[in-house]
């Protein structure tokens, strides 16, 4: 298989505005209890590094039989995930890379290990010549990385645990949520902000390297955003931010609050919102409420809700209530927020109550 077909680059574009299924939750009893956490607000640059290779497209092989692609005839499906060639193991697209090498001389059948959703099955593919390379193809694109910019929501000092984006990561190409293998987040700088329109979401745009020391790890990639543990908490130490009582959803009331962002540079800053509606739930809940945004210095900077501004956190009163998650595709001044709960409890944290107290006495 040629290496130039393979489309072996990394693909940074990534959807910060859709909604897609639950991954999956913590367990309630594993929850720890907090009363209070540093609110975010700080633009963030994030890596994903998937497990093992997804199938991103297909690409016709040249051969005597015409055009063809040998793994989309076989049933590779595009966001299937390749775990294993010949039964070695693939964890990056330079593992998949010098493993395939070795069977792009003959038309030897490969069985590939494949991950579909929850599902996990061997297929074999016979490969294709490609009579203007002299070489025999699976016919398919891949890539094993996506980057991207987001919003940090909070940050527990006591665990180390932070929650950012209020939603998940989903491929660009394949529409679905990232099946992620490690990843990692650091400081990013908003350059400038395309303003959002009427059927035309605006986007941040931001400048950071990976190359950077991270400030911590991804360990969850879900509905409500992505979650780990930071290893280097200077954005908070830097800003002097100090931590805020979270509210219980029930708690949420329709009137003024604020959201914290970044517009310029690293400066967070405070723009005032209106909650249009807050409907508590008893079960998670990715569209709990629906804010509008009524600074004028923020709508004229950005139109309203932008890509890149998924995980700002919202306060009302005092309190840490939610985040921002979603835009209204006609109306960018308006969108959807996340209750606060919820993003906690896939963290790994919940909100104190009188009977975790009585426990902890």
């Amino acid at each position: 298989m040629n290496h130039s077909r393979l489309a072996l680059k990394l693909i940074l574009l990534v959807s910060f505005v859709l909604p897609f299924t639950l991954t999956y939750h913590v367990a309630a009893e594993t929850l720890q209890p907090v009363e209070e956490v540093i609110p975010g607000g700080q633009s963030i640059g994030v890596k994903l590094h998937t497990s093992g290779v997804v199938v991103v497209g297909f690409s016709p092989v040249s051969s005597e039989d015409g055009e063809v692609s040998p793994a989309e005839e076989t049933g590779v499906e595009i966001g299937d995930i390749i775990l294993q060639i010949n039964q070695h193991k693939i964890e990056d697209m330079q593992a998949f890379t010098k493993l395939i090498q070795k069977y792009e001389s003959d038309d030897t059948p490969i069985e590939l290990l494949i991950k579909r959703e929850e599902h996990i099955f061997p297929l074999t593919i016979k490969p294709a010549s490609d009579e203007q390379e002299d070489v025999y193809k699976l016919g398919m694109f891949i890539r094993d990385a996506t980057a991207g910019i987001g919003t940090m929501t909070f940050y527990d000092p006591q665990s180390k645990r932070y929650g950012a984006l209020g939603h998940v990561i989903t491929d660009q190409q394949t529409k679905k949520p990232l099946d992620i293998y490690n990843g990692k987040i650091v400081p990013s700088r908003i350059t400038s902000i395309n303003k959002g329109e009427s059927g035309a979401p605006g986007e941040k745009r931001a400048r950071f390297s990976m190359d950077d020391q991270g400030l911590g790890t991804i360990q969850k990639n879900t509905d409500y955003g992505i979650f780990g543990k930071l290893e280097e908490d200077s954005i908070f130490l830097d800003n002097h931010v100090d931590p805020l009582p979270v509210a219980q959803p029930h708690e949420v009331k329709e009137g003024e609050a604020t959201i914290l962002t970044v517009v310029e540079d690293d400066t967070v800053k405070e723009f005032e919102i209106e909650i249009v509606s807050s409907v508590p739930s008893q079960n998670p809940e990715t569209k709990g409420m629906v804010i509008q945004i009524t600074d004028e210095e923020l709508l004229n900077a950005s139109g309203g809700i932008v890509q890149g501004m998924s995980g700002s956190p919202i306060i009302q009163n005092g309190k840490l209530i939610g985040a921002v998650t979603h835009v209204f595709l006609n109306d960018p001044t308006s969108g959807y927020g996340v209750h606060i709960e919820w993003m906690l409890n896939e963290a790994g944290l919940k909100i104190k109550e009188d009977d975790d107290m009585e426990q902890a006495s």
